[in-house]
């Protein structure tokens, strides 16, 4: 009896052994896990500073102002040359731009408060001039010209002064909150934020563009001696002048969700991430456009000197109304990371649908967007 109370006894003995150690074990891992947290959110700066830089493609910025006689006179060879009166005013290819962001995490907080702002612009001038070399001289004789009787006139020309100026400013206030829980990597993150957005975007063109599509010429003979001949000219030259201002301001609540995930490394000696992120928003604003356009054109028909004058009423439309636009836009891209230090690597884009009027003579929706590539460099401060 005495031996099986002997053994009861050691299994209980046992048994608080193996309690005791068990607790023992989960509190130091506790601490351990505690301490390592602590000593993360320590070095973890409060305060992070991002600049960098962007480089996009704008579309949307409306057709090219195409008058009358550029239809009209379609075949004419001087209407043909490279780079014509329309494509004289393409846009240029890439708006170049800035941004700027500060980032605030207070201490043993999941949330994250921000203000970012992106700035970007573009311009160009160009002179285009086309012309050929055929010379026309005013007198004639036995079947060649008389030089010192002067130069009538070349015989076609097109020359096109065109100017674009366009600008686009975003804003961002947000608050989010880390909800990814480690859901990527032990050093990852998923930020869900809302927060308000402002947009301003603005374009300015001139375009003026002056023609003689054709020319003809008649040989008529000079009272003044039987073998001398003057050259009859008979010709269109034209004149067309375009100017246009278009923009959109406007401000509405904004949602975005931001990840990264790290690839390979650690924060201490340089870490690898992938990052990525989508945006929307609800913009309520005005959308203004002014324009003003004319033609004029010349029918000469020199034997005679007389000419005949033609002018299309000066048109355009000065407009300002209230819209909505909807935008949504998203990134991805990479990351090297530091303890307090960041690089950062990707393409963006962002789509502000039936922000522009881009009409002409009419109203006319155009959805703006912005294509390309970034980079910025963050600095971590506190912590």
């Amino acid at each position: 009896m005495s031996e099986l109370m002997n053994v009861k006894n050691g299994e209980c003995s046992f048994r608080r052994h193996l309690l005791t150690s068990v607790s023992a074990l989960a509190l130091l891992a506790s601490a351990t896990m505690h301490d390592a947290k602590a000593a993360d959110d320590a070095d973890r700066p409060t305060v992070w500073i991002e600049l960098g830089g962007e480089m996009d493609h704008v579309t949307g910025q409306g057709n090219a102002y195409s008058p009358d006689f550029l239809t009209n006179y379609s075949s004419s060879s001087i209407l043909q040359q490279r780079l014509t009166p329309v494509e004289a005013q393409n846009p240029p290819p890439f708006s170049f731009g800035g941004e700027g962001k500060i980032s605030f995490q207070p201490d043993d907080s999941n949330w994250v408060f921000s203000a970012s702002v992106r700035y970007g612009r573009s311009n160009n001038t160009k002179r285009v001039d086309h012309q050929t070399t055929n010379l026309h001289y005013r007198k004639y004789e036995n079947g060649a010209y008389l030089p010192s009787k002067g130069i009538l006139s070349q015989e076609k020309f097109v020359d096109s002064h065109v100017s674009h100026r366009e600008s686009q400013a975003i804003l961002d206030f947000t608050a989010g909150k880390d909800v990814g829980l480690g859901m990527f990597s032990r050093d990852g993150s998923s930020v869900l934020s809302l927060g308000v957005r402002i947009a301003q975007f603005s374009t300015r063109s001139t375009d003026d563009i002056r023609a003689r599509p054709d020319l003809r010429f008649l040989v008529v003979p000079s009272s003044a001696a039987p073998t001398r001949f003057n050259a009859g000219a008979y010709f269109h030259t034209y004149h067309a002048y375009e100017s246009a201002s278009r923009g959109f301001r406007g401000i509405g609540p904004s949602i975005a969700w931001n990840g990264s995930a790290a690839i390979i490394g650690n924060p201490q000696n340089g870490e690898i991430a992938l990052d990525w992120g989508a945006n929307a928003a609800i913009l309520f604003g005005r959308q203004k456009a002014s324009t003003r356009h004319f033609e004029t054109g010349h029918y000469v028909m020199r034997s005679n000197g007389s000419q005949i004058v033609y002018q299309n009423p000066s048109h355009g439309r000065n407009i300002s109304r209230t819209v909505t636009v909807p935008n949504i836009g998203g990134f991805a891209g990479f990351s090297f990371n530091f303890v307090s230090a960041k690089v950062s690597l990707g393409y963006r884009a962002d789509l502000f649908f039936n922000a522009m009027d881009v009409g002409i003579d009419a109203r006319k929706s155009a959805t703006l967007g912005f294509y390309g590539p970034f980079a910025s460099v963050s600095v971590g401060l506190g912590g």
